[in-house]
């Protein structure tokens, strides 16, 4: 999947779409981020040593999982986290890095999803962490 294709099962536009492929093997999700160095959240995490900051490699994670979810996404709701667990950062991650993750589903409890995953760059492990999240139902604005 491109990002036009990802963008019909997440909501996540403009900076915040933060994969730029996947693929779903096997049942797992396989996504990459290509860490150009122009991305806002370098800016200013570090300004004269950038790094991709955990709570971004997390979201990264969390959006590549999606595509697990590719036929559960009904019209109108939006994943959403619920938690995060045993996160561990074992390596930074840089401007020029390819960030490639492995999620996949580990539970489920209606509208409730678990799910593990974890990042590389060049084969090193970066982050891995368990996770969940919500399939919610969007409200329309008053």
């Amino acid at each position: 999947m491109n990002q036009q294709e990802l963008m019909q099962i997440l909501p996540h536009r403009d900076n915040m779409l933060l994969i730029d492929e996947a693929e779903l093997i096997e049942g797992k999700a396989h996504g990459k981020k290509y860490i150009t160095g122009d991305e806002f959240f370098l800016k200013g995490h570090f300004p004269e040593k950038p790094v991709v900051p955990g709570v971004i490699l997390c979201e990264i994670l969390a959006q590549s999982v999606c595509v697990c979810l590719t036929d559960k996404m009904e019209e109108n709701t939006v994943p959403m986290f619920t938690g995060l667990n045993n996160v561990k950062f074992r390596q930074p991650v840089l401007p020029g890095d390819t960030v490639e993750t492995e999620c996949e589903i580990t539970r489920i409890k209606h509208p409730f999803y678990f799910a593990k995953g974890k990042a590389t760059v060049n084969g090193t492990l970066c982050v891995s962490a368990e996770f969940s999240f919500a399939l919610a139902k969007e409200t329309e604005e008053a």
